[in-house]
């Protein structure tokens, strides 16, 4: 039969496909990856913006540069991207070698040791080693060689951690030991997060649900005695009941919080204009970056950031998805613990900045003023585009081996 579509709708027909292509090109989904990466990279700008506002009234008091953290911060972050870059290049079967699982994990249990031997007494805690000019926390290295060991752990012993209680006591001598070192410095904060994403490794693994009930008690058992044993831990405790009760005295840093985000109120103050980093909220660039941000930049500055980590998240838990349906298990837990640690942290940073949390020392990640924190963090996200990368080009046959 003949063809009798004339030339020019053959052309229109053409065009609209061409058209379609187009379209959905301009409309596709994002990556996870790409979520990942330009939440990270706005999270980025936004704490160099914050951390020079809040730094320079306590630069000046210490007769340092006004911009001497933020250039800390920018070093920092330099490191961390150079480092992160480094890991999403490296061969993803490297990182579960059983003997770089085995050295990582000794090498961090003697730098804790070196830590309480040699460390530097901040604040009387000592959780920093100096190498050279830079002080190192080991406790956020051991989160990240901790996520890589438990991960590759349940997938090697997964019929111990699904059919017993083997798989939890062999894990359990060592996770013993590194949260004993750490809390000797002390730590709790990074205890907490620590066995929080080892215990939700071990339930996404398929560990019998007596188990999980049985840590989580004895987890309860540990922290009470934790925080009952020690006064300072106490008082913060209290002082999370009711933060204007000794405003002068324990409750000094969460009711000068709580006062920063009430002036802010839906727009802030103005950028710059904040009156609670003028000595009222000590060391404000640190732990306390988001009560600044609240007051300066407002309701919409908050809700900014905090939709940022909420992106950053949600693309780690997509990325470990991925991996899941692919079979690949070890990268799927690894993303997985991640993305724990940093759920955990946001809500430990951002519940303690708005008195819903007792205070503990630990960062906003990709936020706050830190190296360590800052380091660790982008290493992590380097290893998960690593995943995101690698996870589809792996073939079904080297799958367990990830």
């Amino acid at each position: 039969m003949a063809n009798n579509t004339s030339p020019a709708s053959r052309f229109s027909a053409k065009a609209s496909s061409q058209r379609k292509r187009d379209y959905s090109g301009i409309f596709s989904v994002p990556t996870a990856g790409g979520v990942l990466l330009t939440s990270v990279c706005c999270l980025l700008v936004l704490s160099l913006v914050m951390v020079a506002s809040a730094s320079i009234p306590f630069a000046n008091m210490h007769d340092l540069k006004q911009l001497n953290f933020f250039y800390n911060q920018l070093w920092y972050i330099a490191i961390g991207a150079t480092a992160g870059f480094v890991t999403y290049k490296m061969r993803l079967s490297w990182f579960y070698d059983m003997l770089f699982l085995v050295v990582s994990l000794v090498t961090v249990l003697l730098l804790l040791i070196l830590t309480l031997l040699i460390g530097d007494d901040i604040n009387g805690a000592k959780r920093w080693i100096e190498f050279g000019s830079v002080n190192f926390q080991v406790a956020e290295l051991a989160k990240l060689v901790m996520v890589l060991f438990t991960a590759d752990f349940v997938v090697r012993r997964g019929n111990e951690v699904r059919q017993g209680i083997g798989g939890i006591i062999r894990l359990g001598v060592t996770v013993g030991i590194l949260i004993a070192l750490i809390l000797s410095q002390p730590d709790f904060g990074s205890v907490v997060i620590l066995s929080g994403v080892i215990l939700s490794i071990f339930f996404v693994a398929g560990a019998p649900w007596s188990q999980i009930i049985w840590l989580i008690i004895l987890g309860a058992l540990g922290g009470a005695y934790a925080i009952l044993f020690q006064e300072y831990r106490v008082i913060r405790f209290a002082s999370f009941w009711d933060p204007f009760d000794d405003i002068q005295g324990s409750d000094y840093q969460l009711a000068r919080s709580l006062i920063a985000f009430g002036r802010g109120e839906v727009t802030g103050v103005g950028y710059g204009e904040s009156v609670q980093k003028l000595a009222h909220l000590p060391e404000a660039h640190t732990d306390f970056l988001l009560a600044i941000t609240g007051e300066e930049l407002g309701l919409v500055g908050v809700l900014t950031v905090l939709i940022l980590e909420a992106l950053v998240v949600a693309s780690v838990m997509r990325i470990s998805y991925n991996a899941l349906r692919n079979h690949q298990m070890r990268l799927s837990y690894t993303a997985f613990g991640f993305g724990i640690i940093f759920i955990g942290q946001i809500m430990v940073n951002a519940g303690m900045n708005m008195g819903i949390m007792p205070t503990k020392g630990l960062t906003l990640p990709f936020f706050s003023y830190g190296g360590s924190s800052m380091l660790i963090c982008l290493v992590m996200v380097g290893l998960l585009l690593n995943i995101q990368k690698t996870s589809p080009k792996i073939a079904s046959i080297r799958c367990r081996h990830y």
